[in-house]
């Protein structure tokens, strides 16, 4: 049975105006039961939530609007498909319609499993680890399900991009070309090479690939197949925030006329390329279900407040709140001063005006791939050595890199009994970001979520003056980018540590951000930094180098990217305004 919480107001509850309706109308009073009985001493009706079964006629029916019940999400009756005794089981999956649903939901909680049912690679057993005919699954799935499955043939084929795209390595020994010529099934290979601006790099050997190079035609890869159902897991990981939005619009226009599912973890671009949306929910690696279709603005912010209204189930128990910078980081003192400088690496020039960071501070760092923004962070890190001009001021850092090698046999739990640990911090941010599980285990033996977890927050708890993190977002998924979120700022704010943060998802750097500092130029070329700016207008600059304007969702404050051509976007463009703090 679910767990239910029953709420009555007792400010609007008047007996006078109201016979108790409540209990007149409750089905479990009316067969004997005493699920809700008037409490002696207070006069007021009481709810006993054991004996709730979640009709919701009580709520319905009160003329006071006094009556909330909610259900929690929990495990309830039979799954769909259980792996097998005491292993993770999956009670629902999204039944896909034409166009792009965006799928939102943490990590490890069905999404995979659901694609395998789908696509008939796996078949519904609802926990009892046998085979089933297909006559008798028929016969025991609901009527939604059901009319799936009997429309759709077990030769139903998926194309699937995987979310670990540096597995393609392991099997793609040949060039781009050669490798998007043998995935051709659909005579795509020249629209897609063209749309995703391949054509540099087709002769190139895949095991030369950039992650954001791989990444572009990883999607293609998948887009040039023949399939009943496309699944994209996670498109945006290694591309910058241009080359989501082109890889979003390029989603968008696939999708019509085809069932395409789409797993992102930015909200911007989840938002900016889905027509409706899926929420998953359930305990990591335990059980997961999810909610029917819904508009993908209302879904996007039910999921970000932890309660489906439709369903009436709350599955989280605090809501996710997008905030932004306090009037105190705007006002720290400034901690540290660093100079002007250079950097030349082969063909590619970088050049960085001078600036500072404030007590307290988080300076986030934003522009397209490949023109210095890792190279800034080294400098600062000491990992690499400016050319010329005058010295960097000594610094306590820590550094979480954009790519991070683990050491081998090394357990988390060794990671953070270093000397140069901060136990006070470290427990707290183990707490966070969910590490308790993962501690015995090897560094090399973690997945790449869980890797970046371990090592953003082995980053964090360090006696250090400056934090420095390059993509510390990537692998995370939208909980856990927002619960780091939080993390930073709390530990910035009371240790007056201060942070420079690269990443490229734009609802994260809105939520952490004091200011930011720019990057221009052209891809491996040249760039240059500006000194940090202040956040709205450092934002614009941004925004109207990507070409795209946002505003900001009026009841969860999260940005949201305008459609191009829209009236808002249009709107903003004429007055300059590419970063709304109002609508």
């Amino acid at each position: 049975m679910p767990i239910r919480v029953a709420i009555l107001d007792r400010e609007l509850c008047i007996k006078e105006k109201c016979p108790y309706q409540c209990i007149k109308v409750c089905p479990p009073n009316r067969m004997g039961e005493e699920c809700i009985v008037v409490e002696e001493s207070t006069g007021f009706p009481v709810i006993a939530e054991p004996l709730c079964i979640g009709c919701g006629l009580c709520v319905k029916k009160c003329p006071m609007n006094c009556i909330t019940i909610i259900n929690i999400a929990t495990e309830e009756g039979s799954p769909l498909f259980q792996y097998g005794t005491n292993q993770f089981r999956l009670y629902n999956i999204p039944l896909p319609a034409e166009g792009v649903c965006g799928i939102v939901g943490k990590n490890g909680i069905g999404k995979t499993t659901a694609l395998g049912i789908l696509s008939h690679r796996l078949s519904p057993n609802f926990g009892e680890f046998r085979e089933h005919s297909r006559e008798e699954t028929l016969s025991r799935l609901g009527i939604s399900q059901r009319r799936y499955f009997e429309s759709t043939s077990e030769k139903q084929k998926v194309s699937v991009k995987v979310q670990k795209v540096e597995q393609i390595r392991e099997f793609a020994k040949g060039t781009v070309g050669e490798f998007l010529s043998a995935m051709d099934e659909r005579n795509a290979k020249d629209e897609m090479v063209e749309r995703f601006g391949l054509a540099p790099i087709l002769k190139r050997k895949v095991s030369q690939l950039s992650g954001g190079e791989l990444q572009k035609a990883a999607i293609a890869a998948a887009l040039m197949r023949k399939a009943d159902i496309y699944y994209i897991d996670e498109p945006s990981n290694f591309l910058d925030i241009e080359e989501r939005l082109k890889a979003a619009l390029i989603l968008q226009d696939f999708g019509q006329g085809r069932r395409l599912a789409v797993v992102e973890h930015d909200l911007a671009i989840l938002d900016y390329m889905s027509d409706y949306v899926v929420v998953f929910y359930g305990e990591e690696n335990a059980y997961g279900t999810c909610s029917g279709i819904k508009p993908v603005r209302n879904g996007i912010n039910e999921y970000l407040a932890g309660y489906l209204k439709e369903e009436n189930i709350k599955f989280r128990e605090r809501e996710i709140r997008l905030s932004g910078f306090s009037g105190r980081e705007r006002k720290g003192r400034p901690k540290v001063q660093y100079p002007a400088m250079e950097k030349r690496l082969g063909d590619f020039s970088l050049s960085c005006g001078p600036g500072d960071i404030r007590e307290g501070e988080i300076v986030g760092i934003v522009g397209r791939n490949a023109v210095g923004k890792t190279t800034f962070i080294k400098m600062l890190a000491g990992a690499e050595a400016p050319e010329g001009g005058a010295p960097l001021p000594k610094m306590r850092i820590a550094y979480k890199p954009q790519y991070i090698e683990p050491q081998p046999g090394t357990t988390v739990d060794e990671l953070f009994s270093s000397k140069s640990i901060d136990t006070f911090i470290s427990e707290k941010c183990i707490r966070e970001m969910g590490l308790h599980r993962l501690m015995d285990k090897q560094l090399d033996s973690l997945s790449g979520g869980e890797l970046q977890r371990a090592s953003i927050s082995y980053a964090l708890s360090q006696q250090a003056d400056i934090l420095l993190f390059d993509e510390p977002t990537a692998f995370m998924d939208v909980e856990q980018r927002l619960r780091f979120s939080d993390l930073l700022r709390s530990v910035v704010s009371d240790s007056e540590k201060s942070a420079f943060v690269v990443d490229h998802d734009v609802s994260f750097m809105d939520s952490i951000s004091s200011r930011l500092i720019v990057f221009e130029g052209e891809s491996s070329i040249r760039g240059s930094a500006s000194p940090p700016m202040d956040k709205i207008d450092g934002m614009n600059k941004f925004l109207q180098m990507a070409g795209i304007t946002m505003r900001r969702d009026k009841d969860s404050r999260r940005p949201r990217i305008n459609k191009p051509g829209s009236a808002l976007d249009r709107e903003q463009r004429e007055s300059s305004d590419y970063y709304s703090r109002e609508n």
